[in-house]
């Protein structure tokens, strides 16, 4: 059975920093591009960073470029995202996704987010 879990979300003041965390299981986990969304009131999910299977490419939104990282163990089925210098705008539902495509088939997965708040 197929588990996306994310964690670390929280309240946090403008400038501040949070980690994410996501951890997944039920599925060959290295070989998912795992990849974070987010989710703002009255706003569509927005891709926020991406990062290959063998962990060598990232790709990351222009909103979040120079302030945000994203990282992968393998051995742990882990992704995390490290959040620097957070706005008031970064204020969202932070959400993992794995993503696999196999010839015809595509495997996507989804945990169901964790809430992050950017406020004074």
């Amino acid at each position: 059975q197929v588990h996306v879990v994310e964690s670390g979300g929280g309240l946090v003041q403008p400038g501040g920093s949070l980690r994410l965390s996501c951890a997944a299981s039920g599925f060959p986990f290295s070989g998912y591009t795992m990849s974070w969304y987010r989710r703002a009131p009255g706003k569509e999910r927005a891709l926020v960073a991406t990062i290959t299977g063998d962990g060598r490419i990232t790709n990351y939104a222009d909103f979040v470029k120079g302030r945000f990282t994203i990282s992968r163990d393998n051995a742990k089925n882990t992704v995390d995202l490290q959040m620097n210098s957070l706005k008031p705008e970064d204020t969202a539902v932070y959400l993992c996704n794995a993503l696999a495509v196999d010839g015809y088939s595509k495997y996507d997965y989804w945990g169901q987010g964790t809430q992050v708040t950017v406020s004074s």
